[in-house]
């Protein structure tokens, strides 16, 4: 029996393979101490937890839940959005709940993507955008985030002939794995851009909460025209430290919702009812606790920014999310680095080149680990360079 193309076409999952490694080396008996996985290790807020004790005993929410989410759940989202952005949804027709943002990120694709269809990638970026690609049929151009444009795209360099062919665009800001924020005026320049060559942009947007230095990450669809454009995807995951409860969204523009939800309705069901009514506490409860967790990452951003730069690593600038970009030693390639510390220090990080090729001569250190296990990853680290 042979595979379809599309499954040979894809190469491993990142992640898959760092939790790969992390097994065979501590099979061997090596300590190992992961900086490689972006997984908040604190709980959960308890006071979201205590609702989906409570729900999740109610038999009314035992059977199926409905394909496009508690309407209740779509109005917190809604009412979320206008709080912090200012900006108004239908929670009819413009917002999707979503099993957790990844699934989204790979089957919009599936609503806007033939085979053969360009799809331009940040590169480096999150693995999904490529292999939702992949699985779509599509082809990825990657678009190169470089230190000298600030880590944006630049779209003036994008062929032409590429433009006409590109059916979806894909951006993130703040930036996995760089930490760069998107500039003024530059969403304004992807909105202009879209128009011109009738392309969907995707903005993926789940650490819009986790940023430094007093800087306030603005939605992709504050933009003016970018509803007409595009959708945003986001998730409870980093904000309120709910990765494992799969519960996200995308909003935006009427009809690429519905596209995708045609896909999902069509491949899944919707997200279990107590989890959705945990997301509204989450959503419309005290925030302290986002405060609380952006607090702790801006003290271990802190650590390890200072710790790689004793080591001789120079670090990119990181404005949001919960990791750090730094390039690797002279004499190195990001993956030779990479394993260098595994096997010396016993310490994971992701080599850059696996976010995509602009990502060679970079690693991506994580923040997402408790602060005595990341001090000790560094010092492992610096006793090995």
């Amino acid at each position: 029996m042979s595979t379809a193309k599309r499954i040979a076409n894809l190469p491993p999952y990142l992640f898959a393979e760092i939790d790969r490694k992390i097994a065979a080396k501590r099979a061997e008996g090596v300590d190992v101490i992961s900086l490689g996985i972006g997984d908040p290790i604190e709980p959960t807020p308890p006071h979201i937890i205590d609702i989906l004790i409570k729900e999740a005993s109610n038999p009314e929410n035992h059977r199926y839940p409905s394909y496009v989410g508690l309407p209740s759940f779509r109005q917190a989202i809604s009412d979320w959005y206008k709080r912090r952005f200012n900006l108004s949804f239908d929670p009819e027709t413009q917002i999707l709940p979503l099993i957790g943002s990844k699934e989204g990120v790979a089957h919009i694709s599936v609503a806007y993507v033939d085979p053969g269809d360009i799809v331009l990638v940040p590169d480096p970026g999150y693995p999904v955008y490529n292999s939702g690609t992949i699985l779509a049929g599509g082809k990825s151009y990657f678009m190169p985030l470089l230190a000298e444009n600030n880590f944006l795209p630049d779209l003036d360099a994008i062929p032409e002939d590429i433009a006409r062919r590109a059916k979806l665009m894909w951006l993130n800001y703040p930036n996995n794995p760089t930490g760069a924020a998107a500039g003024p005026g530059f969403f304004e320049k992807v909105v202009s851009f879209a128009k011109k060559y009738e392309i969907l942009v995707a903005h993926d947007f789940p650490y819009s909460e986790i940023t430094y230095d007093g800087y306030e990450a603005p939605s992709f669809l504050s933009a003016p025209g970018a509803v007409d454009v595009g959708v945003e995807f986001h998730s409870l995951s980093k904000t309120y430290n709910m990765t494992g409860w799969r519960i996200g969204w995308v909003l935006g523009n009427a009809e690429a919702i519905e596209a995708l939800g045609r896909v999902k309705s069509n491949i899944d069901s919707g997200i279990f009812n107590a989890i959705q009514k945990a997301g509204i506490v989450a959503l419309e409860g005290p925030q302290s606790c986002v405060k609380e967790m952006r607090d702790i990452y801006d003290r271990r951003r802190n650590i390890v920014v200072s710790a790689l730069e004793k080591m001789g690593l120079e670090v990119t600038p990181c404005t949001g999310t919960i990791f750090v970009w730094a390039k690797v030693p002279s004499g190195h390639t990001s993956a030779s680095f990479a394993e260098l510390v595994l096997e010396k220090a016993g310490v994971v990080i992701s080599p850059g080149a696996a976010y995509g090729p602009s990502g060679e001569g970079y690693i991506r250190v994580t923040l997402a680990v408790r602060d005595d296990e990341l001090k000790g990853a560094l010092d492992r680290m610096a006793s090995t360079i």
